[in-house]
């Protein structure tokens, strides 16, 4: 890993690495934060997926979770949202394509060359933290809107991989909103059997781990009832009766001054699961 970035934070340092990305076929810039604990041994790690035409940039600068970071002595791992570069499929919209990934293994041309985000997140990316840097196995996974949809089925789908989950509105029916709709046609065919495996919905319905779900959702999103739908992620868990925290924040929108408001609160509940 090159860094590219350097900045002394809160006692430890934010910075940027590039690599050459197996899953994706192209390089990838991906935001390390190291608390200043790990001066003194290996530190746990939370994974930050970012939303829809974000890069690593976005998180880091603008969440304020450093502070927090530091002071639970947690490592942050903010990878970019989609394989990038003049090889990569791309399309003039800003929900398809670069800044769009949605973070599954898409099979449909032309994206299957490059478009394996769930690979990357899940396995490739902790691999080469874990191989890198003084992170050990204790991971944690957060991410906000198609971020926290990605960060939601990541946990779903891998139980005892992760020890906490949260997200701050996150698209929880991909499959039933526009976004996810377009994204997984493209992605994913047609079939939409083959949509359920990256549906929180969906999965909801069958995991056997009962990994709690922190959810953070402002009620004056826009996105809100259309792409968003947490009424659905509420009637799913429960059903399943799947634990969820589900907090309905008046007068908070789908922006960084929402997320930056209540980091504090998901650094806290990473860093009971994480140290418990």
């Amino acid at each position: 890993m090159e860094r590219v970035e350097h900045h002394a934070s809160f006692g430890g340092w934010q910075d940027v690495y590039q690599h050459d990305s197996i899953s994706l076929g192209c390089p990838m810039k991906v935001g390390v934060y190291l608390p200043p604990q790990v001066k003194d041994g290996r530190v746990p790690v939370l994974y930050w997926l970012s939303g829809l035409t974000c890069t690593e940039q976005n998180f880091i600068t603008k969440s304020g979770a450093q502070r927090f970071a530091a002071e639970h002595g947690i490592m942050i791992v903010t990878p970019d949202t989609s394989p990038r570069g003049e090889s990569v499929a791309d399309d003039p919209s800003y929900d398809l394509g670069h800044g769009a990934g949605f973070y599954v293994n898409a099979t449909q041309q032309p994206w299957a060359a490059n478009y394996r985000m769930y690979d990357y997140v899940v396995e490739e990316l902790p691999a080469l933290i874990e191989a890198t840097f003084p992170a050990d196995d204790r991971r944690a996974i957060a991410g906000h809107s198609m971020g926290g949809h990605g960060a939601l089925v990541a946990a779903l789908r891998n139980p005892g991989r992760y020890r906490s989950v949260s997200a701050f509105s996150p698209i929880v029916a991909p499959s039933q909103a526009p976004w996810g709709e377009r994204a997984f046609t493209a992605y994913l065919g047609d079939d939409r059997s083959a949509w359920e495996q990256y549906d929180t919905i969906e999965l909801i319905k069958t995991v056997r781990e009962r990994l709690p779900l922190l959810i953070d959702q402002g009620l004056d999103d826009e996105f809100a009832d259309r792409e968003l739908r947490p009424s659905l992620l509420q009637a799913a868990c429960e059903a399943a009766e799947h634990p969820l925290i589900l907090r309905q924040r008046p007068g908070y929108d789908h922006s960084y001054y929402f997320i930056a408001s209540f980091i504090d609160e998901h650094m806290a509940h990473h860093a009971a699961a994480l140290f418990q």
